[in-house]
């Protein structure tokens, strides 16, 4: 700087003003020019520092995904095992109304099956709910995120639907009429008398209940609206997986 000063003050000495205001001009240029490539490095620098960040949120959301993947196709599986099991129930219901219910009948009678699939959403949840979504790069990519927490909601309320019916209504109209010591795995018994054991339960009587049919075509329905909610979760749950994996170059 002061080498400047004293170049300016040699000129303005010298009486050359347009030797002068070249020099200054110059000198003006060279500033910006620092100023400039100050920025860049800067800017650069951030840019680094969001795309760490970015990425660390695209293996979070990843895992996450790839994680409820695995209970989608889990959850699948049950539904249609479900779906299958009530339709023979209600199979039975139509060709038994006067026949023999032999044993294997009576266990898929009695045999709720109920296991209640819980997906992860906490990542998603994060990156929704705090600065972390600014961090996202795409625009598609940044509208299966915001909307993937209603897809969620919306399985979970199924789900919940679905456990109501069970909890509250099916088991209740079993329980009615059958005895609680057949609704008991024989391997859980030690006692090798299951029949014996087996009092006071009216399968006939259970399967003519109003009641009961009305929870099983119920749950039926229930299942079967979940079963598409799983089927469509799961396309978009790959179709972010997918986006996200290419974004962290897998």
């Amino acid at each position: 700087m002061r080498l400047f000063r004293k170049v300016r003050k040699k000129l303005l000495n010298s009486g050359k003003i347009k030797s002068y205001l070249v020099y200054a001009l110059g000198e003006i240029l060279l500033i910006v020019i620092g100023v400039l490539i100050a920025w860049k490095i800067n800017n650069l620098n951030e840019l680094r520092k969001n795309r760490i960040v970015e990425l660390k949120i695209y293996q979070s959301l990843n895992e996450e995904l790839n994680a409820n993947l695995i209970l989608l196709d889990a959850s699948i599986a049950s539904y249609n095992k479900n779906v299958e099991s009530i339709q023979n129930t209600i199979d039975i219901i139509m060709r038994d109304q006067l026949g023999e219910i032999d044993e294997d009948d009576k266990l898929e009678i009695i045999n709720v099956n109920y296991h209640p699939i819980q997906l992860h959403s906490g990542a998603i949840n994060s990156v929704n709910t705090t600065n972390k979504f600014e961090f996202i790069e795409g625009v598609l990519l940044k509208d299966l995120i915001a909307a993937y927490p209603n897809e969620l909601d919306a399985f979970e309320n199924q789900e919940s639907k679905i456990e109501n019916i069970i909890v509250s209504r099916l088991q209740p109209a079993i329980e009615k009429h059958i005895s609680l010591i057949d609704i008991i795995s024989k391997r859980e018994l030690k006692s090798n008398n299951y029949q014996m054991l087996s009092l006071g339960s009216n399968y006939t009587n259970l399967l003519k209940s109003r009641e009961y049919q009305n929870c099983l075509v119920d749950r039926l329905l229930q299942t079967e609206i979940q079963l598409m909610n799983a089927e469509s979760l799961k396309n978009k749950t790959k179709t972010m997986a997918f986006r996200l994996g290419k974004a962290l170059g897998d």
